[in-house]
């Protein structure tokens, strides 16, 4: 079964998404639009896209049984959606494959980008070495700081990064920075944003290129179980891995959604990236979403441990999703993500990312309430190599 559309209008998601940016970027907009309208239009570029998604990121990735961790927690059985295991170590490849032949068809011959845990960046500079594209990456010194790794990944890759000083020096001042870059060089240049984030059509084409995703998770829980499952849980920082792992369930009433937030250190303002438990809807960096805001409209700090999950707005469709209540929303703290990546790497020998941690740490909670004939999905979006001197440090791994 086809998943609906959610939006009624194009760019609208009931009373979210929207295109909220300057004049100087409408054009480019209306172009990136008339270019993604036709590219999926073109059997041409799906046969293209897809033998890169095979051939090159390796998909399909498994839908993997994960059977010492089912027999501890003592419920539902649980199956985990390797996006780990793709080319670069998490989803992100999905999107920025299916954008670089974008730029290509549009002739754009200089990419730029926004990232955090630097998975995203790190993509993006595997994408433009593969298509000779040049690259400049825009990452927050804060994160530059704990994603090391990722940062010489780029650069191995030949990506520019530049370090972002201002605000909290995380994700959403990368894209404040991506964005002034994009207004002064829109005719040369793409902006191939990382989640489904900012003005129309980014929350629908970066959706699009990862509902496979979910898609590829319906067949194969068909294929082993004989049945759907009873919950598809993932972490949700701006929304991409989560989307694509809900979508193609959307029109599944009896499959929960389950999406999982930062609860940071606490639930202050400021100490959590809670923005379903925090935040109210207003608009940021293109468009309007549930944001972290003070009393005054400001936009808030946030923290969590995971760099990817360290902004202060939700995609679009996830706000209509959680308005809906088709999808349910709640929170992993900084420690139980911790914990969480622990016990996966001891039970079943698998580091995830610290995003996809979160995730782990709902399924943790909610599998022993369930009954052994229920199925879990959980997507682990990312690995854990990129978080290893994070992890060194907050679990004491260094030994003597």
């Amino acid at each position: 079964m086809a998943a609906p559309a959610i939006q009624a209008v194009a760019g609208r998601f009931g009373p979210y998404g929207g295109r909220y940016v300057p004049e100087t970027l409408v054009a480019a907009l209306d172009e990136l639009d008339h270019a993604y309208a036709e590219a999926q239009a073109d059997p041409d570029f799906h046969l293209r896209l897809d033998s890169l998604l095979r051939d090159y990121a390796g998909r399909p990735t498994p839908l993997y049984f994960a059977s010492r961790l089912t027999e501890a927690l003592g419920g539902a059985k649980i199956y985990l959606k390797r996006e780990d295991l793709l080319h670069t170590g998490a989803h992100k490849i999905n999107n920025c494959l299916g954008q670089a032949l974008l730029a290509v068809r549009m002739g754009k011959k200089r990419i730029i980008a926004e990232t955090g845990a630097g998975q995203h960046g790190v993509a993006t500079a595997t994408v433009c070495a593969l298509f000779g594209l040049e690259c400049v990456v825009y990452m927050g010194e804060e994160d530059m700081e704990r994603q090391q790794l990722n940062v010489y990944r780029m650069r191995m890759l030949g990506a520019e990064v530049r370090g972002v000083s201002s605000g909290s020096r995380t994700l959403k001042d990368a894209i404040n920075e991506a964005m002034r870059d994009w207004v002064t060089n829109v005719r040369t240049t793409h902006y191939l944003l990382g989640s489904v984030l900012g003005a129309h059509p980014y929350p629908t084409m970066v959706r699009d290129f990862h509902r496979v995703i979910s898609r590829e998770a319906r067949a194969q829980i068909l294929e082993k179980e004989n049945r759907l499952p009873t919950a598809i849980i993932a972490c949700v920082g701006g929304g991409s891995n989560a989307i694509g792992a809900f979508y193609e369930f959307i029109p599944d009433k009896d499959v929960r959604l389950i999406g999982v937030e930062a609860g940071g250190r606490g639930p202050a303002l400021g100490d959590h990236a809670a923005r379903f438990s925090g935040g109210s809807p207003g608009v940021l960096q293109g468009t309007y979403s549930y944001v972290l805001q003070d009393d005054a409209g400001q936009i808030a700090l946030t923290h969590s441990v995971s760099a990817g999950l360290d902004y202060a707005s939700i995609g679009p469709e996830h706000a209509a999703l959680h308005d809906s209540g088709r999808a349910e929303y709640t929170s992993a703290t900084d420690a139980e993500a911790l914990d969480a990546t622990l016990r996966l790497a001891r039970t079943e020998g698998i580091i995830p990312a610290l995003e996809s941690a979160h995730a782990i740490a709902e399924c943790i909670r909610v599998a022993p309430k369930m009954s052994p004939r229920d199925v879990v999905i959980v997507n682990v979006s990312g690995r854990g190599d990129k978080d290893m001197g994070i992890l060194v440090r907050e679990l004491q791994l260094g030994g003597r």
